[in-house]
């Protein structure tokens, strides 16, 4: 019996995987996933253990839950970027599936292993508009949180650049252990459509991949920001480039071969990044050549740098030396440190940015950087909103900002319910299971 089979099971509305996932009508908090996690474990003692394998730099455990008795692993890992609490619910889901059906994993001789959340100080900063249930864009931006690249644990540290961060040294050490078959790091972005990033390639996985996502109405990325250079063997699938390669867009502080994606590679280990949209925007699956990318993108980047220098304009008015304040600065920094070199990468007039020429720009494409350059300066506005004082004047100038730039972003997408996200990522994580365990 394959691991896809779990999801098999037909519901009310006759789509498979829709029972359990459909109760979900918000993401877990941080608290509420733990505490999930610890009655799951009381509730089937015999094939879930609960344990800790790290500490956060705020003194937050980091858990692992396993389930099943192989000899063979596969690693699920949730809440490494603190603003995408979709992998938490989608471990949730997983674990009570695999805990009804035990026989799956242990006639394939698996053992699952689900680190709840890698960046739980950061995660708990976005517990309010989960709390909320906000599904609103503009109620997401006023509360978002995500730290700067430095400080995100799935990143090793630049060879001489000082000791990883607790949590990524807690990440490594379980991967050195392991040694699993497949570690899937689970993603989610606020707009847009679903892809998979690969370590190396995963014949037959871009059929399920579609599957899954035409059950719920979710676009395939066709030219994704994150993987705009990667080689992509099949419709929504990219390899991620080893050292060397075309990775990112110069301006990004990241580098793919320097992750803990990568880590594993030694032992033979597949890693895939499993990313799902909040909102599904069509244009970014359309892979006709656009008709007129130049002035497109001309337009991208005079937006993107309009709307920087309006965030820039009221950084003076941020009130440092408070602790809310000190603790966003850095992430909002950074953000319009990278926007201006983005943009020259992507604007046809003027002098050429850092990194290599643009690919044949097609609609998905110019979508992509569309939608990248409308998240960047959001981002940077609800750090802002949140760094002023409630009584500032500029407090309000910000907030009408990020209710009309959301209502511009939004214009051509819809939401994605949370029980369509949750299923459709797990359904995605069970086909990487399914290819890996048995190739």
């Amino acid at each position: 019996m394959h691991g896809s089979e779990l999801l098999a099971e037909p519901s009310p509305e006759g789509r498979p995987g829709h029972g359990p996932a459909r109760r979900a009508a918000r993401f877990p908090t941080t608290t509420e996933l733990v505490a999930a996690a610890r009655a799951l474990t009381e509730r089937h003692p015999l094939h879930c253990r609960l344990r800790r394998v790290g500490t956060s730099r705020g003194g937050a455990p980091l858990l692992l839950l396993s389930v099943g008795r192989g000899s063979r692993s596969v690693l699920v890992v949730a809440g490494a970027h603190a603003n995408e609490p979709v992998g938490g619910a989608t471990i949730r889901y997983l674990a009570e599936r695999l805990c009804r059906r035990p026989e799956t994993h242990e006639e394939e001789d698996t053992r699952w292993h689900f680190l709840l959340c890698l960046d739980p100080d950061g995660a708990r900063r976005n517990d309010p508009w989960i709390r909320d249930g906000a599904t609103g864009l503009p109620a997401y931006y006023r509360r978002f949180f995500r730290p700067c690249s430095t400080e995100q644990p799935e990143w090793l540290p630049p060879p001489g650049g000082g000791a990883p961060l607790p949590e990524t040294r807690a990440l490594t050490a379980l991967l050195d252990d392991l040694r699993p078959v497949l570690q899937c790091s689970l993603h989610g972005v606020e707009l847009g459509g679903s892809w998979v990033q690969l370590t190396r390639p995963l014949p037959g996985l871009g059929g399920p991949l579609r599957a899954h996502a035409d059950a719920r109405g979710i676009p395939l990325e066709r030219g994704p920001f994150d993987a705009f250079y990667w080689d992509s063997p099949e419709p929504g699938t990219y390899l991620m480039p080893p050292p060397g390669r075309p990775d990112q867009f110069g301006a990004l502080p990241d580098e793919t071969a320097r992750s803990t994606w990568f880590h594993p590679w030694r032992y033979g280990t597949l890693t895939g990044v499993v990313e799902v949209p909040m909102w599904a925007d069509p244009r970014v699956e359309d892979t006709a050549p656009h008709p007129a990318a130049g002035p497109a993108l001309a337009a991208v980047s005079a937006r993107l740098r309009e709307q920087c220098a309006r965030v820039t304009g009221l950084l003076p008015a941020v009130r440092t030396g408070r602790p809310a304040a000190d603790l966003l600065l850095p992430a909002l920094t950074e953000t319009l440190t990278v926007a201006p070199g983005l943009a020259a990468a992507w604007d046809p007039v003027g002098p050429p940015g850092d990194g290599p020429p643009l690919p044949p720009m097609t609609r998905a494409r110019v979508a992509a950087l569309d939608v990248a350059g409308r998240r960047l300066t959001l981002r940077a506005a609800g750090l802002l909103l949140q760094a002023l004082d409630g009584d500032q004047p500029e407090h309000a100038t910000v907030r009408r900002l990020i209710d009309d730039w959301c209502a511009e972003y939004r214009r051509s997408a819809r939401p994605v319910p949370v029980a369509d996200q949750v299923a459709h990522q797990a359904g995605v994580v069970l086909a990487l299971a399914d290819r890996a365990l048995h190739a």
